[in-house]
């Protein structure tokens, strides 16, 4: 039995736990490039909340280069597993190729468009004179790694499309390793600050990116990528933007969302609330990273049986799915509610951003136990191709109700209305969800 043939005859439970036990350590281990470096910056004496303000400051835009990765890796890799599914390996490989020349391309330009614009964008975003050299030295370095980041995620979204989560796995282990030894030589040893934390992101990213192409021209893969692959075609390219969508806009309205969060807290709280969220972004991102490793799990397996009209097994998936993005969440609850103050120390230890950080997560993760299950369900669709109904599921949590919630309850009730908006959105976009699902698994048991 090869690879793509497993996916549609193999037990589903078996087969899901294959796929997503190694994404789930590949995104938790992804998620350790932020959270290392603002462990290390905020707990480094000559940095601290100063230096945690900054790397908030630079995070919307980390999260629109995380976007674009996305759009094509998951895009392509959807495109890819569909394919499969129906046998259709040629376009397979023009799916795999194509995804891997745009991700080049698009990360370069965003190499020289952020470099060319740096200074007046994180003034846009909100940064203090106090906080805009920090956050200067750090993104200046971190935007030339944009191709190597857009290159290993795509690659990771290939390798479990194919079969192999074991390969996105090492890839992102070989990253975060280097991260985590050069982030303690480059700002414990050589006290190089800002710049450090950023080299040695861009190192790790640097390897997982070589890991990958080594990889997909390698004899390891279904297809081998070759040069006549890469070459863009114009109808394949558009299928994997529209397939990635929805993938972007969930990303890019975490970016905006961030823009407005920001703003709002320096409005109610300063920098010192920007140097609190700084830590419950980076705790939220811990949480959510083996959901999003779950869900890259079931995205194949989705794609591939519905591509062979197999639609028991894509129920199968998705209630499976659900089932354990609940228990992950429901983990994180009890971790965060519980263990609050514990948490929060592993990132800083100065009085008063403990005492803002620790009230802020209480309120912040209320609704947290439903969240998987919304991500899974919304991930469903992308995975069958339905992009517009994907792509309003992806944006109701961070954008369509979210974003006025703050707004308005913090004109309301300050920092703490702030907090509140969270927990609303993430129920109301629950709810949504869920009748959405119902409706469309009923018709899709009518065609079948």
């Amino acid at each position: 039995m090869n690879k793509s043939d497993k996916m549609g005859t193999k037990k589903i439970l078996p087969l899901l736990v294959e796929f997503s036990i190694p994404a789930i350590i590949g995104m938790l281990v992804n998620a350790i490039y932020n959270i290392v470096d603002r462990m290390f910056i905020g707990n480094a004496p000559e940095l601290g909340s100063v230096g945690l303000a900054g790397i908030s400051i630079c995070y919307p835009v980390t999260l629109v280069l995380m976007a674009i990765s996305l759009m094509i890796g998951m895009g392509g890799a959807t495109r890819f597993s569909i394919a499969l599914g129906q046998g259709k390996k040629e376009d397979a490989g023009m799916y795999m190729g194509n995804g891997l020349t745009l991700t080049i391309i698009l990360g370069l330009i965003f190499m020289i468009l952020g470099n060319l614009f740096l200074d007046p964008m994180l003034k846009v975003l909100g940064a203090s004179k106090t906080v805009l050299p920090y956050a200067e030295s750090y993104l200046s370095i971190i935007l030339y790694g944009a191709v190597f980041q857009c290159v290993a995620m795509a690659g990771n979204n290939f390798s479990r499309a194919q079969g192999n989560p074991k390969n996105a796995m090492i890839s992102q282990l070989i990253g975060a390793g280097f991260n985590i030894l050069f982030d303690y030589i480059l700002i414990c040893i050589f006290h190089m600050g800002m710049e450090g934390a950023a080299l040695a992101t861009i190192g790790g990213q640097l390897l997982s990116a070589l890991w990958q192409l080594a990889f997909l021209f390698g004899k390891r893969t279904l297809i081998t990528l070759n040069m006549s692959l890469l070459k863009l075609n114009f109808s394949v390219s558009k299928q994997i933007i529209q397939t990635g969508i929805p993938a972007f806009l969930m990303q890019m309205s975490n970016s905006v969302l961030n823009i407005i969060l920001n703003a709002s807290l320096v409005k109610y709280g300063g920098d010192l609330a920007l140097s609190a969220i700084g830590i419950v972004t980076s705790i939220q991102t811990l949480i959510l990273m083996p959901i999003t490793g779950l869900m890259q799990g079931q995205q194949p397996l989705i794609s591939y049986n519905f591509g062979a009209r197999k639609i028991d097994r894509v129920k199968e998936t998705l209630k499976y799915a659900i089932v354990g993005a609940t228990v992950i969440a429901g983990i994180g609850f009890i971790a965060v509610q519980f263990f609050t103050k514990n948490i929060v120390y592993l990132f800083n230890n100065e009085e008063d951003v403990v005492a803002l950080c620790s009230h802020a997560l209480h309120i912040w993760f209320i609704c947290l136990p439903v969240i998987g299950a919304q991500i899974m369900c919304a991930n469903y669709f992308q995975a069958i191709g339905k992009i517009k109904i994907s792509s309003v599921l992806n944006l109701l949590r961070q954008v369509i109700i979210l974003i006025p919630c703050i707004l308005i309850l913090s004109t309301i009730f300050g920092l703490d209305g702030i907090f509140m908006a969270v927990p609303i959105a993430d129920f109301s976009a629950f709810v949504i969800t869920i009748v959405l699902l119902s409706c469309s698994l009923k018709k899709e048991i009518k065609m079948s």
